[in-house]
C-alpha cells in the first residue's frame, strides 16, 4: 500500500506546476502556504467530527471517517509538498519511533 504514497507524491509533483486553473493542486500552491495550511486545519475537524459521528453499527459512518481521514492525509502532503519534503521523511521518522513507548518519544523532543 505504501506505492499509493510514492503515485500521490508522484502525482503531486507533477501537478505543482501545472495550470492552477484546471488543476487542485496547483491552484493550492498557487494560493500559498496559508491556503494550503486553511485546508489542512479544516480536514483535521472534519476527521474530528466524522470520528465524533463514527458509531460501530454503521458502517457508512466508518466509510464517512475513513473519506474524511483521506482527505486530511491528501492535504498534508500537498502542505509537505508545497514546504519540498514528501512522506519518505514521515514514515522515517514513523519507523525512528517504532517500538519506543510513546511515553519515551514524547519525553525525547524536548532533548532535541
Amino acid at each position: 500500500m505504501s506505492d499509493i504514497l510514492d503515485q500521490l507524491d508522484a502525482a503531486l509533483a507533477d501537478r505543482r506546476h501545472a495550470d492552477p486553473e484546471t488543476s487542485y493542486v496547483a491552484s493550492l500552491h498557487h494560493k500559498g502556504l496559508n491556503k494550503i495550511l486553511e485546508k489542512v486545519g479544516e480536514e483535521a475537524v472534519e476527521t474530528v467530527l466524522a470520528a465524533k459521528d463514527a458509531d460501530a453499527s454503521d458502517p457508512a459512518s466508518h466509510q464517512a471517517l475513513v473519506a474524511e481521514t483521506a482527505d486530511l492525509w491528501f492535504h498534508s502532503l500537498v502542505m509537505l509538498s508545497h514546504l519540498g519534503l514528501d512522506h519518505r521523511q514521515v514514515l522515517e521518522e514513523l519507523a525512528k519511533r517504532f517500538g519506543v513507548s510513546g511515553h519515551e518519544e514524547k519525553a525525547s523532543r524536548s532533548k532535541r
